[in-house]
């Protein structure tokens, strides 16, 4: 199994690139096991889409 490390660097990773099936694979055992590693995986998520709607200039409600 993935040491927690490996699974923050893979998170990150995920943001700018496509992880392979393994890597998948072993991301989502790991995240099912490990509290910490889920947390960590969804914060990256959320602040993707925050800064996504920065950039696309859209308020909380959707509207620009």
């Amino acid at each position: 199994m993935m040491s927690c490390g490996e699974v923050t660097r893979l998170c990150s990773e995920a943001q700018v690139r496509k992880l392979s099936p393994s890597e998948r694979a072993q991301l989502w055992w790991h995240t099912r096991m490990c509290d910490g590693c889920r947390n960590f995986r969804m914060q990256m998520d959320l602040l993707r889409l925050a800064a996504s709607r920065f950039r696309e200039g859209l308020r909380d409600d959707g509207r620009r």
